[in-house]
Formats: structure tokens, C-alpha cells, sequence
């Protein structure tokens, strides 16, 4: 069982819209998963709008990769990588800890993690 970045057991991140690299609902990752999809986190506008500023417009609808298009409030699997950028400018999403994957302390700090937790 894929462990989460409190130690405990990986928890589904969303099935409405479904999530993940593996479109399973959980943030799970492996080799095949180059851009580590391991952050739940809670879609907001300027996270939106930032990441769409880099390229990579979430709140489109790609229905040819099972995409949905994202609007705030929704939740979803980002790439680690993505979710430390929107850190350092200051608008990085809320997380769900216990459904972040391990993997993500790879490339960000725990506390800033905690810093930003969404508790339900």
C-alpha cells in the first residue's frame, strides 16, 4: 500500500473529477509517472491562472486524456515540481495531506506542506 507524506496509508484524493496519474482517485505514482503527480491539492483561482501562465492551462477540457477541465474547489493530482513552483510565487494550492504520496518530500519540505494543509 502506497504510504502518504504523514506515514500513513495513501488516501483517495478525488473520484469527482477522477485523479491521479492512473485516473484511480489516489496521487500514486511509479517510473511510468515522469511528472510525479503526487500533491492532492485544492484547486484555486490564482493557482489556476498561474499554472496556465506556464504552459499548462488545468482548466480546459481534454476529454482526448480523460481530462475535465478544473475550476476552484475542485481536487487533484499535481506535479510536485508544479505545486513547489506555485510555492515560491506565493500561490500554491491547499493540500490534503493524507492523500499527498510520500514522494512529494523529494521535492518539497514537509512544513511547507503542513503550512498550506486543508483540514476537513
Amino acid at each position: 500500500m502506497a504510504k502518504n507524506v504523514l506515514g500513513g496509508n495513501l488516501g483517495c484524493c478525488c473520484t469527482q473529477p477522477m485523479t491521479g496519474f492512473y485516473r484511480d482517485g489516489f496521487c500514486r505514482t511509479d517510473e511510468q509517472d515522469q511528472g510525479r503527480h503526487v500533491v492532492c491539492a485544492i484547486m484555486t483561482e490564482p493557482f489556476l491562472q498561474f499554472t496556465r501562465s506556464q504552459g499548462n492551462d488545468l482548466s480546459t477540457p481534454r476529454p482526448e486524456y480523460q481530462f475535465p477541465g478544473l475550476k476552484p474547489g475542485d481536487r487533484w493530482c499535481l506535479c510536485a515540481l508544479r505545486w513547489q513552483e506555485a510555492h515560491d510565487a506565493g500561490v500554491a494550492p491547499p493540500v490534503l495531506l493524507a492523500s499527498t504520496h510520500e514522494r512529494a518530500l523529494h521535492y518539497i519540505a514537509l512544513d511547507d506542506l503542513r503550512k498550506l494543509a486543508f483540514e476537513e
